[in-house]
């Protein structure tokens, strides 16, 4: 119990939770284990478990028509996936994979519902997460349409970039392809603009992860 409670707090959506809420809440959990590339769940198909990220990192993929894989998010310790088929009942809307091994906690639909109906933080806490989530899209979206292949790639970059380390804030892994498939362009123009953005002094690499500005 001690070890899930311990992961609670780590998520951002119970950090405002007293114990003993995060300890009803730790009870209606199970651990489960993914090894890397292990299919968490599946587009298309029903879905009865919501999931927490104890430990690990994941990606969010859709297929287009052309059966090619779609990257919409990557997702790290403390973040969820999985709630909106609990709320709304109907098919998984994308498919999640590990990208290394990792430990999820699962919720079933029941007791997800029943912890929102007794807790009127926990939905709210919920409900801006939904909504911050949409803006992110819509964001994108835009992004999309309007701005240059390169803005884009430092949009992402600054995004999925985390704590400051100095003058900079390191990315996790990503690799060109996984990067391309985010912003929807090919792998050699993310390898062109990379490039540019490291001779700009912007970007720097060390290994598969990126160093972005800390300002930025």
């Amino acid at each position: 119990m001690e070890t899930t409670l311990a992961s609670l707090r780590k998520i951002p959506l119970f950090e405002q939770l007293d114990d003993d809420d995060l300890e009803e809440i730790a009870s209606h959990l199970i651990e489960r284990r993914f090894p890397r590339n292990a299919t968490v769940m599946e587009e298309g198909l029903t879905g009865d478990y919501m999931y927490l990220i104890g430990e690990g990192r994941v990606k969010v993929t859709k297929l287009s028509e052309d059966g090619r894989e779609k990257i919409l998010e990557m997702l790290g310790e403390g973040a969820f996936v999985g709630e909106m088929a609990l709320l709304d009942q109907g098919p998984r809307s994308a498919t999640v994979k590990t990208l290394v091994p990792s430990v999820l906690l699962a919720l079933s639909r029941h007791d997800f519902l029943a912890l929102l109906r007794n807790n009127s933080d926990l939905a709210l806490h919920v409900i801006q997460e939904l909504t911050r989530r949409l803006r992110e899209t819509d964001e994108q979206a835009s992004s999309l349409s309007f701005l240059r292949v390169k803005d884009r790639t430092k949009g992402l970059l600054r995004r999925l970039a985390e704590a400051p380390e100095g003058e900079r804030r390191r990315t996790p892994t990503l690799t060109h392809q996984q990067i391309a498939d985010m912003i929807g362009t090919s792998r050699e123009t993310v390898t062109r603009v990379v490039k540019e953005l490291k001779q700009d002094g912007w970007l720097a690499q060390e290994g598969k992860q990126y160093l972005v500005p800390a300002e930025a």
